[in-house]
């Protein structure tokens, strides 16, 4: 096998809570992950030595910043004698939108990798490798829907399904996750006990009112048209409406597929919309 093409989901996040900044700078969270079928295609190709990037998207950083680069060089130090790797991404998921792009990138080009080359890792070591990368890269090496604690790293796969469908609807700002982050270093309260969303997410009738995104507040009073898409979800019919991570996107949950359509057909004219589905556990 001389070529692979492996997708890249996105994921959503139900629920955000910031525990804490720890004295890494880095802040303790609790989230819950779910990723959903909307993604991003990689292809890799071998070649002899090195590696080459494109993308459809003119925007897609090609330096070694990049995350499908960093994921080749991570294993490149690991395996010395890997040879090299030509990948192109075929970019769907909105670079700042809070979905986890760049992290699936990098997974799944890990995993890809892996087996293009027959390395023969396992996911514990796919996981080990990729947590050097970003702290939500682990979550995308298994996927599915799983509770993220400490800085998004320690991962607990949860049983639940969620029967909706999913609408994402991407606004016209990009939110800066530095930005958002640097927002709640000013404003952070350490509560006295954080809400556990795993144990919530176990309750036959899912109470979504206490699935809160701490980024929200920040996000919504300088972009107030992003509160507003919020409203209108919950308005016309959504079960749940939140942002994802420090956003742009907010997403809302349907138990009909045909509420998802007339509420999409109220934003498509000013917004870019997707309506998915959530993915299981590989």
């Amino acid at each position: 096998m001389k070529i692979l093409t492996v997708n890249s989901y996105a994921k959503i996040n139900i629920g955000l809570k910031i525990i804490n900044q720890r004295i890494d700078s880095y802040h303790n969270i609790e989230t819950v992950f779910q990723e959903v079928q909307f993604h991003d295609i990689i292809t890799i190709k071998k070649i002899n030595e090195g590696y080459k990037i494109s993308s459809n998207n003119v925007d897609f950083p090609m330096e070694s910043s990049n995350t499908c680069v960093q994921a080749y060089l991570r294993l490149k130090k690991e395996f010395p004698k890997l040879k090299g790797v030509k990948i192109h991404i075929n970019k769907n998921i909105p670079m700042g939108s809070g979905l986890g792009g760049g992290s699936s990138n990098a997974a799944s080009t890990i995993i890809g990798i892996n087996n293009l080359y027959d390395i023969g890792l396992t996911t514990p070591q796919l996981k080990n490798i990729s947590q050097d990368i970003g702290a939500d890269v682990p979550f995308f090496i298994e996927g599915g829907i799983q509770h993220g604690q400490g800085i998004g790293d320690k991962l607990t796969p949860l049983k639940i399904k969620l029967p909706y469908t999913i609408l994402l609807v991407f606004p016209n700002n990009t939110v800066n996750t530095r930005w958002a982050y640097s927002q709640i270093r000013n404003k952070l309260e350490i509560p006295i006990k954080a809400v556990n969303f795993a144990d919530l997410m176990e309750k036959e009738m899912i109470p979504f009112q206490l699935f809160e995104n701490d980024f929200e507040k920040i996000v919504f009073s300088t972009y107030p048209e992003i509160g507003l898409i919020k409203s209108k979800l919950l308005k016309n019919n959504a079960r749940f409406a939140s942002l994802s991570g420090s956003g742009s996107t907010v997403f809302g949950f349907f138990n009909d597929e045909a509420d998802a359509i007339s509420a999409e057909l109220l934003f498509s004219k000013s917004f870019k919309t997707i309506i998915t589905q959530s993915l299981s556990s590989r």
